[in-house]
C-alpha cells in the first residue's frame, strides 16, 4: 500500500538548532532515502519551499482568485513528503520514525487513497 510521510515543521524548532544538528539531519535525509532505494519502497520525496513563497487559487463563479501565502495561516507548515509503498501502515510508521525530522518536529502517515479506493 502507498503512504505519504508528510513532514511538518516548525521553523522555530528547526532555527533553534546548531548548524551541526542541521547536518546531522540533512546527511540523515541521505541515509533514509538510501535506505528506501535499497528496499524499493521509495516512490518519491519532495520538499517544499517556505510558505511565504506560496499562492493559494480559488475559483468562485468562474472567477479566479489568486493570493500571496498559504492556505491556512499557522506556526507549523508542510514541508515535505515521502510517497513510500510498504506491505503494511505499521510499517510506514517505523519509516516515519526514521525521518531525522521526527526528532524534533512530527511527521504525519496518510494513506494514498487512490491505491485503496473510497472505503478507507
Amino acid at each position: 500500500m502507498k503512504y505519504l510521510l508528510l513532514i511538518h515543521m516548525n521553523p522555530t524548532v528547526f532555527e533553534s538548532l546548531s548548524e551541526e544538528e542541521k547536518n546531522v539531519v540533512f546527511a540523515g535525509h541521505d541515509a533514509f532515502q538510501a535506505e528506501l532505494t535499497e528496499s524499493g519502497e521509495l516512490l518519491g520525496f519532495v520538499a517544499l519551499a517556505d510558505p511565504a513563497s506560496s499562492t493559494t487559487v480559488r475559483v468562485r463563479g468562474g472567477a479566479v482568485d489568486a493570493t500571496d501565502g498559504p492556505f491556512v495561516e499557522a506556526k507549523e507548515f508542510l514541508a515535505g513528503y515521502y510517497a513510500v509503498d510498504c506491505e503494511t501502515p505499521e510499517r510506514a510508521v517505523e519509516l516515519a520514525a526514521k525521518i531525522p525530522d521526527a526528532t524534533f518536529n512530527a511527521i504525519e502517515v496518510r494513506p494514498v487513497m487512490a491505491e485503496a479506493g473510497l472505503e478507507m
